[in-house]
């Protein structure tokens, strides 16, 4: 039934702390109830029913567990009782809403440790909230997310780390480090394969879960990164008879059916040139928005996916060669340089490069500047970015400065000593940048998005694909729908609110 939007199914108003994150159960919901948690500024949780409005329980009440903002909060997949919920502590905390908070400080007992985590089971009579404590991290855990089959959950720090662990045995299953700066944002591929994250250093990037290491950088944003997602519904994996991802828990309850599926299609794209000469399609769909206002869509397609083919190293030694004349709007994947960049330290320094802004390595400030000495290893990493188009530099340069949160391209470009930002990187022995934790932007193919557009006036904090449209949110509070190609008219008729007349690839 149509809902009138301009009376809400239920309007509840806080004072003294703010609504920072929420989730409802899909699997226990119904038309006549659903559950939602969410979490507060102060530290609280609070669980209601916005369609029944029974009484409501709350979480973490008087600030005993944890005093710290809730970052995260998700239902365990699965499950009708049990929830994980994540502060700037730190600290994750498994919940069950059965169960009382105590009314005492809870008292812990190491369960394990490993690099960089520990997870402590509440000591106590009673059981009580909350059943674990986990510390992953240095600083903030800004967000995490289960795996599509509830076994294995991806958290991203403000140390600049994406750990993956597996949640029932809670042992660490893999890790990855952001270019700079803290990582902000998470999603799993539809068939749990591939996990993509966003962050302060403005880049999408892309992580093997099978293979444990970074595949491809996606470069697009000119701000943070504040919200990555898959789009289930136009990924795809297609062999003898294609399949549609329909994003669906169903089809993927298991994630051993999506891995074997895709080790399969690995196998069957090694031997393209054998018996079996019919192509075969991976494409992944992915899109991020930024506090740069922008929305960017992204293909994850088998060049990038699976670099050994004899095709990709053709395109990504002619991408590396051809760096420094892009064509006007280009677009699409670019895959960067494995071994094949044209400089190396010692070598001759190249003709400067018109620069990106958001990127550390930056040699030469802008158009009509003079040129600043840069060593071969900067220049081999400045020409993997010169495949942007002219009218995106040209934008970039007008671009006003961020008034808060500068991204790290702003203040190198003004910093006079951009050389020892990048020396002070390779000579201390406690950064990760060159190792595979953290791979050169050089070592690992560039994505550049397949659209990139202004959406809003404020920093976008919501991204949602759902089959017949795509939802955002600023921070201004304006909730935009998108329709689809094709689904403008059917969107309409459903939706009565004023809805951006847009469409999206």
């Amino acid at each position: 039934q149509a809902a009138d939007l301009s009376k809400p199914i239920d309007k509840r108003i806080y004072k003294g702390t703010q609504p920072t994150c929420h989730d409802f159960n899909h699997l226990t919901a119904t038309a006549e109830s659903v559950s939602l948690l969410v979490g507060f500024s102060a530290g609280q949780v609070q669980l209601i029913d916005p369609i029944k409005k029974e009484t409501s329980k709350l979480f973490n009440e008087e600030r005993l567990i944890d005093k710290s903002r809730v970052t995260c909060v998700k239902w365990v997949p699965g499950s009708e009782s049990l929830f994980l919920v994540a502060h700037s502590s730190g600290n994750m905390y498994l919940y069950n809403v059965e169960h009382t908070c105590g009314t005492t400080a809870p008292h812990y007992q190491l369960l394990k440790q490993g690099e960089s985590f520990t997870v402590h089971t509440c000591k106590s009579k009673s059981t009580r909230n909350p059943l674990l404590k986990w510390t992953v991290g240095e600083g903030a855990l800004n967000e995490f997310a289960f795996s599509p089959d509830g076994k294995f959950l991806a958290c991203v720090s403000q140390d600049g780390f994406l750990r993956v662990f597996n949640f029932d045995s809670v042992e660490l299953h893999g890790t990855m480090k952001s270019y700079f700066g803290g990582l902000l944002c998470v999603c799993w591929s539809p068939d749990g394969k591939y996990i993509v994250t966003g962050g302060e250093d403005d880049l999408v990037t892309v992580w093997s879960f099978v293979d444990c290491r970074v595949i491809a950088r996606g470069h697009g944003h000119k701000s943070w990164v504040s919200v990555v997602a898959f789009d289930p519904y136009t990924t795809s994996v297609e062999e003898s008879d294609p399949m549609e991802f329909s994003g669906s828990d169903e089809d993927f309850q298991d994630l051993h059916f999506g891995r074997d599926r895709a080790n399969s299609t690995q196998s069957r794209l090694s031997k393209r040139n054998s018996t079996d000469s019919r192509p075969v399609s991976v494409t992944y769909r992915f899109g991020s928005v930024g506090q740069d206002t922008q929305l960017c869509l992204w293909d994850l397609t088998e060049d990038i996916l699976f670099p050994h083919q004899p095709l990709s190293r053709a395109r990504t030694h002619t991408n590396v060669m051809n760096a420094t004349s892009p064509p006007a709007g280009s677009g699409g994947t670019n895959p960067g340089s494995n071994g094949n960049s044209i400089t190396t330290p010692g070598n001759s320094v190249p003709p400067p490069l018109p620069r990106s802004n958001s990127l550390p390595h930056s040699a030469v400030s802008n158009a009509g500047s003079k040129s600043s000495v840069m060593d071969g290893a900067i220049a081999s990493g400045v020409s993997k970015f010169a495949t942007l188009s002219l009218h995106d530099r040209k934008e970039r340069h007008h671009e006003k400065d961020h008034k808060r949160n500068h991204s790290m391209g702003h203040i190198s470009s003004k910093s006079s000593d951009k050389l020892n930002l990048v020396t002070k990187t390779k000579t201390d022995p406690a950064k990760t940048l060159g190792t595979p934790l953290c791979p050169r932007m050089e070592d690992v193919p560039l994505l550049e998005p397949l659209i990139c557009k202004k959406i809003a006036h404020e920093r976008l904090t919501v991204l949602i694909f759902l089959e017949d449209c795509i939802v955002t949110a600023c921070q201004e509070g304006f909730i935009c729908t998108w329709a689809r190609p094709g689904k403008v008219g059917l969107l309409s008729s459903q939706n009565q609110a004023n809805s951006p007349s847009g469409t999206v690839v």
